[in-house]
């Protein structure tokens, strides 16, 4: 191995002080520096006030995005303290906001049973990353206040007044040298603070937004719980029951708060918080619901005959179909694996929720014996269909292993074997499908046309879905399973590009693939395999002036003010098939002109919601997101 002759001495290790390590990596601290992660800031100092409830000291916060998109966080718990801390000899308010890792969250004798946040981090890495931040405190009879600038103390701590309540009000400006973005999204904080609401049962919680000359202004205040927010994810679907199922106990100072609820739906939405920290890879709380919910209902299905001595339990899937449930534990000291904090590690916990959800589910479907058989039917059907998706897998495996024999007859594939650089494109119609496998790179670029009406997931169970001739295709072509056998790391292409009209029916059509690669081959949406093509409205044509394509009626404006009506020659695009080869190549496929939009899923639980909204049975629910959502779509009809 080559050595390079560079000297490497201790004047080459650099010690980063007070928070410069944070505005040097604040990817490690929150994640990103894009718009997610500017969100990030918001919720640690919303933490903060929440962590304040969590011990009993806290009722409202109120969080404002004030003009200029400057942050207001206002809780009314006890204040941050403000006497001298005797380490670092400065307030204890100062310290909080300077030195990371210092705070009122660590250890068995601190200020709190259980937090949240960044366990302490919070303050310091917003304050690191703000270009001001501005702190006043009521504590004690009196009004404090101080000022930083991206991390350093510009003013210290000072009595400006006296107060007869308590507090503490943060108002904070993102640092535009930091992050990519400065602009808040409204729904994004009004979502997540509906959820802490639902998190922190009684607690209210607010968000204003006020940089428009029209303000927005949500509110929450749940007395119900984890009711309230399965009533709340439910309110869409069609229910067994019509009650959610609630328990809470605390068993060995770890209280777990669980609500379940069976809809008719063929899949689950179960979440799982620890310290109001969503767990989205679970953990031993999660594990120990399942086990438990596993339990229960195997049991009551053969004390009440619903399971004969020769038939098999039924498995966690059979039962979990249809659930929606929130878990929720408060543990003193979690562990949690990776700096994400996505998946609880504390191996007491399982058997805790397990206890507690046997206990409580037990009980509740030997008083209800009615919903409990309709459940437990449900379950069997679901233990049926799966048995025949089973077999509908296998053959897909057997099939796969055939190679070449098993790609769908009107596949067009490329003749590169390397999956990083091939595309393929699913088109809809055969006459696009046509004019794209003319038009195409045949070396990296694979073809696969759609006809017919496709299926809609969203209403079909398991084997109904592994079984339908329109899905097969996409199966077959992406060669990576499908549903529990899905492995991404098998799939033949790096992008998976839909193709489809820029009308109603393309949208649909779309919309249609998606869900059935949400529900069914989610990692290839995660991993960032799955693209949507945007092909031209229009092509502008002018003598001696080179033809152009407008994606929006805004490009054709643009286009208009700068070249003029005169002598222009118009073309609508209906269809891709109205294109010929070289339109679609120049437009649609070249690598040089096109324009793909990456599919991606920030938020699971939002886009759950979403494809059962738009693709699930109940049409008022739909009509309201279409119209909410108008000013993102053109040609509407509803």
């Amino acid at each position: 191995m080559e050595k390079y002759n560079h000297e490497y001495s201790a004047n080459q290790i650099q010690v980063l002080e007070g928070l410069e390590a944070v505005r040097k990596r604040p990817g490690m601290y929150i994640g990103s520096v894009s718009r997610r992660g500017l969100h990030h800031l918001v919720y640690e100092i919303v933490d903060n006030g929440v962590d304040e409830a969590l011990a009993g000291y806290c009722s409202h916060i109120e969080v404002k995005i004030e003009p200029g998109n400057i942050i207001s966080v206002q809780d009314n718990g006890r204040g941050i303290p403000v006497d001298i801390h005797p380490k670092t000899k400065i307030s204890a308010a100062e310290t909080v906001y300077t030195v990371l890792h210092a705070g009122g969250k660590f250890g068995g004798d601190s200020g709190y049973k259980v937090s949240g946040g960044l366990h302490g981090v919070g303050a310091s890495v917003v304050n690191a990353l703000a270009e001001w931040t501005e702190v006043t405190i009521h504590r004690d009879g009196g009004i404090y206040k101080m000022r930083f600038e991206r991390g350093k103390t510009a003013e210290t701590l000072k009595k400006i007044g006296d107060a007869e309540d308590t507090g503490t009000l943060v108002r904070f400006l993102a640092d535009d040298e930091i992050f990519e973005t400065l602009e808040y999204d409204y729904t994004t904080l009004e979502d997540r603070f509906r959820e802490m609401a639902f998190l922190t049962k009684g607690l209210y919680i607010s968000i204003e937004d006020l940089r428009e000359e029209t303000p927005k202004k949500a509110e929450f205040c749940y007395e119900g719980g984890l009711k309230s927010f399965v009533e709340y994810l439910n309110r869409n679907k069609e229910k067994i029951h019509d009650e959610p199922i609630y328990m809470e106990k605390t068993v060995n100072d770890v209280p777990v708060e669980i609500s379940l609820q069976y809809t008719k739906a063929y899949s689950d939405a179960i979440l799982s918080f620890v310290n109001n920290i969503n767990t989205i890879e679970g953990g031993t709380h999660l594990e120990g619901f399942k086990r438990g919910l596993t339990k229960v209902f195997n049991e009551y299905a053969r004390s009440h005959g619903f399971l004969k001595e020769k038939d098999s339990n039924l498995l966690g899937d059979d039962i979990r179909e249809g659930l929606t449930a929130v878990v929720s534990v408060k543990v003193k000291e979690p562990q949690f694996e990776g700096q994400t904090k996505t998946k609880l590690g504390n191996s007491n916990v399982t058997g805790i929720v397990q206890s507690v959800l046997v206990d409580a589910l037990s009980a509740f479907l030997e008083e209800n014996p009615q919903i409990a058989k309709t459940i437990v039917d449900k379950c069997l059907s679901a233990s049926h269909a799966r048995e025949a998706a089973r077999k509908a897998r296998e053959l897909i495996r057997k099939k796969s292993s055939l190679e070449v024999t098993t790609l769908p007859g009107k596949l067009a594939d490329c003749s590169s074997k390397n999956a990083d650089e091939c595309e393929v494109y699913i088109v809809e119609g055969d006459s696009a499908g046509g004019s794209a496998k003319q038009g195409r790179d045949r070396k990296y670029q694979a073809i696969l046309p759609l006809w017919g009406k496709m299926l809609n997931v969203e209403k079909s169970r398991p084997d109904k879905i592994y079984n339908n001739d329109k899905l097969k295709p996409v199966i077959q072509a992406l060669g990576a399973g499908i549903g529990p056998d899905f492995d991404v790391e098998k799939i033949r292409y790096g992008k998976v590009v839909i193709m489809a009209d820029a009308d109603v029916d393309g949208a649909h059509i779309r919309t249609l693939l998606l869900t059935f690669f949400f529900r069914y081959m989610r990692p290839l949406i995660e991993h960032g395999h799955v693209y949507l093509a945007q092909p031209p409205l229009y092509k502008v044509s002018k003598k001696g002036m080179q033809d152009r394509y407008c994606y929006t009626d805004e490009e054709l404006e643009e286009t208009y003010a700068e070249i003029g009506k005169d002598n222009i020659s118009l073309q609508r695009y209906k269809g891709l098939g109205e294109m010929n080869p070289e339109q679609l190549w120049e437009t649609t496929m070249n690598p040089e002109n096109r324009i793909f939009v990456k599919v991606t899923i920030d938020d699971a639980i939002k886009a759950d919601e979403i494809f059962r909204i738009l693709m699930g049975d109940q049409i008022e629910p739909r009509r309201e997101f279409i119209q909410k959502n108008a000013k993102f779509v053109k040609n509407l009809d509803v």
